[in-house]
């Protein structure tokens, strides 16, 4: 064993996935980078997952089985990451599938860089019957682009940017970050924040690493914690935490229902708002005591921070354009939200 193939711990809980799990473990035994655990905790599974977890594990010692004490995905990916043991650490969901060369290249890449560094790359998305949604279609595909581009800093507050299995990190960093303690759904994306908090430097890997099962009864579809998939609390929450200059004023731009919601939660923060759009059947009418102005106010204003909150990709890149062409930056002075 080279010095530069360090062990990778793979982290993976497990909830009633029999139907799919030996395509997932025969995956992760077939990857060509040999040097890994699979540290595989079972949450409290109805199904034969545990005893197919065990006969695996007899086959393969590098599979180790743990048992969750506490339910639900969070606490058992904590149960899991304080049994690692590698210096490399990744992680699994049962129901997936690795394509052969997933580890070596995330190592290869990871070894250019060393600490500090996330490596993260693209998914794809299957089914085994019918076919896959639109809407996880284009997050699949945006997901990538972001990966080619190395675009994660500032297409953060859009959507999760880092698929949740396809990246790789120094357990010392992970453990800066506070790996899974924060019981926050949707966990990856919390964690693509908190990466994104301490700095550390995020590369783009322009190939699919993860093949991502869409299935209806995946949890994504099924929890309550996942139904508003704007996921504005946690946006604003970290926006506040790491973005937002109160010296400066914040510019709302969108007066849909997205903006409109936004808007709520602004003022129930207290915030004071210059709230914009190109409407002109909205334009000089208040909206919940806000007066909306025309977007050609904001190069008046002083030093602007500006949320977008527009729906329409045709839209987001006109307005991307126009804020670029006033001399504002992205992540300095402008964010989209959506």
């Amino acid at each position: 064993m080279h010095l530069q193939d360090p062990l990778v711990s793979i982290v993976m809980a497990v909830k009633d996935t029999a139907p799919y799990l030996p395509a997932c473990l025969d995956s992760i035994i077939a990857q060509s980078y040999r040097n890994w655990e699979l540290i595989a905790v079972n949450d409290h599974s109805y199904d034969r997952s545990p005893e197919i977890l065990e006969t695996y594990a007899k086959k393969d010692p590098r599979i180790k089985i743990y048992h969750s004490s506490r339910p639900l995905l969070i606490p058992t990916l904590q149960e899991a990451y304080s049994r690692v043991s590698g210096l490399l650490v990744n992680r699994m969901d049962s129901d997936d599938i690795m394509p052969d060369y997933k580890l070596e290249l995330l190592v290869n890449e990871w070894n250019k860089y060393g600490k500090g560094t996330v490596i993260a790359g693209g998914t794809m998305h299957f089914v085994d019957e019918g076919e896959v949604g639109d809407g996880f279609r284009r997050y699949e595909k945006w997901l990538n682009e972001v990966a080619k581009s190395e675009t994660h800093c500032t297409e953060i507050y859009r959507e999760c940017v880092i698929p949740s299995h396809s990246w790789i990190i120094h357990r010392e960093d992970m453990d800066i970050v506070g790996a899974f303690d924060r019981e926050v759904y949707p966990e990856d994306y919390d964690l693509c924040f908190r990466f994104y908090k301490y700095g550390l430097k995020i590369v783009g890997l322009d190939a699919v690493l993860h093949y991502w099962r869409d299935r209806s009864d995946r949890i994504s579809r099924t929890w309550e914690c996942y139904k508003d998939n704007r996921y504005f609390d946690l946006k604003l929450h970290y926006f506040y935490e790491l973005d937002r200059d109160t010296s400066r004023p914040l510019v709302l731009w969108g007066a849909g229902s997205n903006g409109k919601d936004m808007a709520k939660m602004l003022l129930a923060r207290g915030e004071k708002f210059h709230w914009v759009c190109d409407n002109d059947r909205k334009i000089g009418k208040h909206v919940y005591d806000v007066l909306m102005e025309n977007y050609e106010a904001i190069p008046f204003f002083y030093q602007p921070q500006i949320m977008v909150v527009v729906t329409s990709p045709k839209d987001r890149k006109t307005i991307h354009d126009q804020l670029l062409t006033w001399g504002l930056r992205p992540v300095r002075d402008f964010w989209f939200f959506l």
